[in-house]
């Protein structure tokens, strides 16, 4: 009698499916690959007990609890009587289902188990992951979530959040960057990072930018009654990482950022569940193209949506896909935004930062497809402004007002100088009055 549970196949009504994760992949393959069941089941066993040849100790009950299971193939199109002569490749959806106990609560597993060996096999992308309760549930995720970095910045009517990141990227002096911080909070960001080129540097230590900056923003705060996150970079080696994320923090940090994928997503993790890092975390995306390709690799909404979400961030930079710099498709920005934002288990929302050559043009769209709980990342931005960062913060927030109230921005600019010489140097031109 046929041990069911120990094949590397199942219909997804056989097993519990709360005891797998589900992995979805998209698979191109030569014409010739005519049994894609039998190179799925393959790659389900070469992803859990098995490898190109069988071993003694691979035996029927190791792979009843052990296998992952095809629980979906699927060609598109879908050809059910022959292959038409004329075609090279064929294209597959397939439903992977990977035993929670061979990952448990470890996100490196998670990976290796999901996309480890077979991310060489070419034309092989992980499109998502479908996680169950029992592994979700293991994860604290954000500390602070979208909600948090309102209480905190003493918001409480929503609105789009404005961060800037403060330009050049690196090796300006302690003082120049005090000078920008201050310009650009009094003009009303609300949250002010460092550029991911930046960190704890001999020239210019990430304490000594927490002390200075801090006093700036409070300073601001007496001038405005507004409070601004300054997110420090401490990206670092490990574990010393961990030892400058508590020590910014007590010299009056009310923010931190990590290059994520730098430092690694469990680095990351185990800052949003120390419970001596009480500040919103923000992760940044720099490395996550080396993650995807059209038909390679992990899909950004994985990479720039539900591992970081795991992982603790409170807010993400991520790629705006209408202007600015950035190559990405709209659906995979949205995606991504749903991603960070949907309900997820239990885990709070993640904030998304659209951003990437980003100016005051952009708002009604980011506004539109997102609405108010995001924030908008600007550099350029704001430190181009010719009037000066201040102004060019000004515009922003002119912008998000305007945006808000139905009012287009070129009739906004007609009331506000510093509006109008932004949308003239990187939007429409508007008469000033």
């Amino acid at each position: 009698m046929t041990n069911f549970h120990a094949l590397p196949a199942a219909l997804p009504e056989g097993i519990d499916m709360e005891k797998f994760v589900i992995a979805t992949y998209y698979f191109c393959v030569p014409k010739e690959f005519d049994n894609m069941l039998a190179i799925s089941q393959f790659l389900a066993i070469e992803q859990t007990t098995g490898t190109w040849t069988s071993v003694p100790g691979e035996t029927e009950d190791v792979r009843a609890k052990h296998v992952a299971k095809v629980i979906g193939v699927y060609e598109a199109p879908c050809h059910e009587f022959s292959i038409p002569s004329e075609i090279t490749e064929r294209t597959f959806i397939l439903q992977i289902a990977f035993p929670s106990v061979n990952i448990e609560d470890q996100l490196p597993m998670l990976l290796t188990a999901t996309y480890g060996n077979i991310s060489l096999a070419p034309n092989l992308k992980l499109l998502d992951l479908r996680i169950p309760k029992d592994i979700l549930e293991t994860y604290q995720g954000p500390k602070f979530g979208i909600d948090g970095i309102f209480k905190t910045l003493g918001i409480s009517k929503r609105r789009p959040l404005l961060n800037c990141m403060i330009k050049p990227n690196c090796g300006y002096p302690l003082e120049v960057g005090v000078d920008l911080f201050y310009k650009a909070a009094k003009g009303g960001c609300d949250m002010i990072k460092d550029d991911e080129l930046i960190a704890n540097m001999k020239y210019n230590s990430a304490i000594s930018r927490v002390k200075a900056y801090m006093e700036k923003e409070r300073q601001v705060y007496e001038e405005t009654g507004e409070h601004t996150l300054y997110a420090v970079n401490i990206t670092d080696r490990l574990p010393r990482m961990f030892d400058l994320a508590k020590e910014v923090v007590a010299a009056g940090a009310n923010s931190v950022m990590v290059n994520y994928l730098a430092v690694g997503p469990e680095a990351m993790r185990a800052l949003a569940e120390d419970p001596d890092i009480n500040v919103p975390i923000l992760a940044h995306m720099d490395l996550a193209g080396a993650f995807f390709s059209p038909q390679q690799g992990i899909g950004s909404n994985i990479i720039l949506g539900k591992i970081p979400r795991l992982c603790g961030a409170d807010a993400i930079v991520i790629p705006f896909s209408l202007g600015g710099k950035a190559i990405y498709l709209h659906e995979k920005f949205m995606m991504t935004a749903q991603n960070l934002r949907y309900p997820f288990g239990n885990l709070k929302p993640t904030m998304p930062m659209a951003s990437g050559g980003i100016t005051q043009a952009n708002v009604p769209d980011i506004v539109r497809e997102l609405g108010t709980d995001i924030l908008i990342g600007s550099g350029g931005g704001v430190h181009g402004h010719p009037q000066g960062p201040e102004a060019g913060a000004q515009a922003f927030r002119k912008a998000i007002e305007a945006t808000m109230n139905g009012v287009s921005l070129e009739e906004a600019a007609k009331e506000h100088e510093a509006l109008g010489v932004a949308l003239g140097l990187w939007g429409k031109v508007t008469e000033i009055k």
